[in-house]
């Protein structure tokens, strides 16, 4: 059986597995943009991630403990702001489950937590990105009802 629950320490090494995957769906889309093999964060900064109520991190672990799936959020809000209203967001800056583990709706049950997480919270909305050319997880974010907020666009030079 399955269970959602705050990130920890002896989770570091699933999770490192797990951000390798994304950094490499990343650099398949994106070279120009993305190393790889690399990941975004070290151990010790995984800690220091872990441990901060700004940045929640949530894994997927099987009976064995090991690590399924993460979803690493950050709790933003722009009080005082001169345009922005004071609302507070939870960001999903992350959501990966091992490629080994999809279509088992972990993704779905990451992102379902997150959601319970925000409303808990009291966060007026949950938002993310999805880069271009990651038609599978722009086609799962919407099949979970969300809708573009805003284009991020470029020019490469």
């Amino acid at each position: 059986m399955n269970s959602i629950r705050p990130a920890q320490d002896r989770d570091i090494p699933g999770v490192m597995r797990l951000l390798l995957q994304v950094d490499m769906v990343h650099h398949t889309i994106r070279p120009d943009l993305f190393k790889g093999p690399a990941t975004k964060y070290t151990e010790d900064e995984l800690k220091a991630i872990f441990r901060n109520e700004k940045t929640p991190v949530f894994v997927c672990v099987d009976e064995n403990g090991q690590v399924l799936g993460h979803c690493f959020c950050c709790v933003k809000q722009h009080v005082g702001h001169n345009v922005l209203t004071d609302v507070k967001t939870l960001y999903i800056d992350d959501l990966c489950v091992d490629e080994a583990h999809r279509g088992r709706h972990i993704g779905k049950a990451l992102y379902d937590f997150a959601l319970d997480f925000a409303r808990a919270s009291g966060c007026y909305n949950v938002t993310l990105n999805v880069w271009a050319g990651n038609d599978s997880a722009k086609s799962f974010y919407e099949r979970q009802g969300m809708t573009f907020q805003k284009y991020e666009m470029e020019t490469i030079l």
